[in-house]
């Protein structure tokens, strides 16, 4: 695997020649060998089209390209970091929680909508959450970003789960998501998660879940 966490705040990524890295900017802390770091134009293997949806999106998180022969110890704003390795299958993960990931990995957007219903739409709306979550697809690894550490919670069909959504860093499987209320709409004002709503996460996969609500 690319990256190796040194301590819960900080990992070293491997940078080879012939591959490359993208990276949060401002999350290089140092470095070894003879790396580069340039802005990304691409953002990942999804192209300028998924750049540009980024940006439409709301979620122009600028990234640096990371390549050369050397070692990197990433980290950002003194944010815990947790890494998650994909095998082939799709990672939803909140674009302002992306520490870095590999360039084998293609990046793309999904409309929460599309898999929330118009509920979906309330997310930004009242948790002030993202309505559009970035995606990455592929064989690779990605570190994370969140508050106070992560924990998985496995999700299967005979047992969903359900998450704050302020609290949600990402998710990955063959998983659907429902923002749901557990309160009227006149006790809603005022509340953006916890006892208001709650993302529901059914069928068979992983969701990572930091431990504070505070948003990065």
């Amino acid at each position: 695997m690319t990256f190796r966490e040194i301590n819960p705040k900080m990992v070293e990524a491997t940078v080879l020649p012939g591959q490359r890295l993208f990276s949060q900017r401002g999350a290089m802390l140092a470095y070894r060998g003879d790396v580069s770091f340039t802005p990304s134009v691409q953002g990942g293997q999804g192209g300028l089209m998924s750049m540009v949806g980024r940006r439409v999106a709301g979620e122009a998180t600028p990234l640096m390209t990371v390549e050369g022969s050397g070692t990197v110890l990433f980290g950002h704003g003194g944010h815990h970091v947790h890494v998650i390795a994909l095998t082939g299958d799709t990672l939803y993960v909140e674009a302002d929680r992306l520490l870095a990931f590999e360039g084998t990995l293609r990046q793309g957007t999904m409309f929460l909508g599309a898999q929330g219903g118009v509920m979906g739409l309330v997310r930004g709306q009242v948790t002030g959450q993202g309505l559009f979550t970035t995606t990455l697809q592929g064989r690779g690894a990605v570190a994370v970003m969140a508050h106070g550490g992560v924990f998985e919670l496995p999700v299967t069909p005979e047992r969903p789960v359900h998450v704050d959504p302020q609290a949600y860093v990402a998710h990955h499987g063959d998983l659907r998501n429902r923002l749901s209320t557990a309160l009227g709409w006149r006790d809603m004002v005022g509340r953006g998660s916890g006892e208001a709503f709650q993302l529901e996460l059914s069928g068979s996969g992983t969701v990572y879940v930091q431990a504070s609500e505070e948003k990065l």
